[in-house]
């Protein structure tokens, strides 16, 4: 899915104030998968009957996919899965901060949208406020899976993730990638690209144990958080 939604337009920087976890899911207190631009929601949608134990949210700019998502969703009868329109970056924040303390168990960041241009990295889906605000409501070993076939994007995207002193990979994980989803549902862009031999690049944090610092100046650096280490 390669049909860009500038999420700096006017239109997707309006307020809005998503739904809690008790008004989208009949058993609000599981523990909550949060997947961040989930396109159609296929993915989520095979992630709902695998993981039946977890509620699982996706959100998406794009509306009509939202709403085809819904669809599916109410067709196959799933309570433990929702799909929301939303931009992200900007109304994710406060939401997840409002997130009662050790619900959200992981975050999935799957083939977001590229904006190649450097002046258009803004638009990028991981701003520092996201990043702050997730590693704020993820408890310690919470996990954030990111996945992309483009290297020029998640490059700037681990080292975002691993600057912020908020999160660590796991001892066990190759570096720089891991070689398979460790979810074992693929994506549609997932399927795609390995269809075709390409490469997808994947890895895997969790958060630290540590206090999350207060999120940094944006002028200072791209860091949403740097720790103070003695």
């Amino acid at each position: 899915m390669r049909q860009h939604v500038n999420p700096l337009s006017v239109l997707y920087q309006q307020p809005l104030a998503l739904p809690s976890p008790q008004e989208l899911f009949v058993h609000p207190s599981l523990p909550l998968h949060l997947d961040i631009g989930a396109a159609r929601g296929r993915f989520l949608l095979a992630m709902a009957e695998r993981y039946p134990d977890r509620n699982h949210l996706g959100v998406e700019i794009r509306r009509p996919l939202v709403v085809a998502a819904e669809a599916d969703r109410q067709a196959a009868g799933h309570t433990n899965l929702r799909y929301l329109f939303c931009n992200a970056s900007l109304n994710l924040v406060q939401w997840l901060q409002d997130l009662p303390p050790g619900l959200l168990q992981l975050v999935t960041l799957q083939f977001p949208d590229p904006w190649f241009k450097s002046r258009h990295h803004k638009r990028r889906v991981l701003q520092p406020a996201l990043l702050h605000s997730l590693a704020l409501a993820l408890p310690p070993q919470g996990t954030l899976l990111m996945q992309s076939d483009v290297l020029a994007v998640i490059e700037p995207m681990v080292a975002q993730v691993e600057a912020s002193g908020c999160f660590e990979r796991p001892c066990s994980d190759p570096v720089p990638w891991l070689a398979a989803n460790p979810l074992a549902v693929p994506t549609e862009r997932e399927r795609l690209v390995l269809a075709q031999g390409l490469p997808v690049y994947r890895v895997r944090y969790h958060r630290h144990h540590g206090p999350v610092p207060a999120l940094a100046e944006p002028q200072a650096t791209h860091n949403p958080c740097v720790a103070t280490r003695a």
